[in-house]
């Protein structure tokens, strides 16, 4: 790591630290020639392998920008969209790759939208599984109604609770 102050490429690191939830390391470096320290921050790549074969960094703005437009109109905040790009990020992470897919990201997306807001989901499933009829809407508006969301389960399993303690 070459030093800002001297640039020469020689250092020791001081001190590392996790930070962002472990997806990235803090290190606090001192240069050995000129004795100043410097921070870095390193976080391990993840690229996107597009249709066409070309590759470009993992971007949480893209994906949010992606599912903004799915969500217009909709109870949905650039805060939501933001939880939503980071879950969508550790969850591509957990694989293990350092190179995903396109279609991974997108099914990536597709869990945590529906639990956000299912009209967005709907939306979003419609391009990205390329819905050609009605009966396309119609099948996934079955699943989500057969399917409860992971969100949905919870929220009847404390309701039963609550429902068997009251008798």
């Amino acid at each position: 790591m070459n030093c800002p102050f001297c640039r020469q490429a020689d250092s020791r690191v001081v001190d590392s630290r996790p930070i962002d939830d472990g997806s990235s390391i803090r290190r606090r470096r001192e240069c050995v020639t000129c004795s100043r320290r410097f921070t870095t921050q390193e976080t391990a790549a993840l690229s996107v392998v597009k249709r066409s074969g070309a590759s470009e960094p993992f971007s949480r703005e893209k994906v949010a920008a992606g599912v903004r437009k799915a969500c217009q109109g909709r109870p949905v905040n650039d805060d939501d969209l933001a939880l939503l790009a980071q879950r969508v990020e550790e969850a591509l992470r957990a694989t293990g790759q350092a190179e995903i897919e396109t279609q991974e990201v997108g099914m990536a997306i597709l869990g945590p939208l529906r639990e956000l807001d299912e009209v967005a989901y709907l939306r979003y499933a419609s391009v990205y599984r390329n819905f050609n009829s009605l009966d396309d809407f119609e099948g996934e508006i079955a699943l989500l109604r057969v399917l409860p969301s992971a969100l949905e389960n919870q929220e009847a399993e404390v309701f039963r609770r609550s429902e068997s303690s009251s008798k």
